[in-house]
């Protein structure tokens, strides 16, 4: 089980800011393909990996970082300075 939490477009899209899941996903890119499966608001959120950005247990991390042992992933669109 895994806590998964959406930011900004990302959780307008789904519709929930954070979820429990149960996955056998052993990257981000592999959870993305098993929330994107479930339902449409799932793949609309992630149709452009590109614009987003991943973090593990609050550690940015590219789509291919291993899940084992994590608690926590969040999914957002990259931040911008100003």
């Amino acid at each position: 089980m895994i806590e998964v939490l959406y930011f900004a477009w990302v959780r307008e899209r789904i519709g929930l800011p954070r979820e429990r899941v149960e996955t056998r996903a052993a990257t981000p890119a592999e959870l993305v393909a098993e929330l994107s499966a479930r339902e449409a608001r799932y793949a609309a959120a992630f149709a452009d990996l590109a614009a987003l950005r991943v973090a593990i247990d609050q550690e940015l991390a590219e789509w291919d970082t291993p899940l084992a042992g994590a608690r926590e992933v969040a999914f957002f669109p990259p931040m911008t300075g100003g």
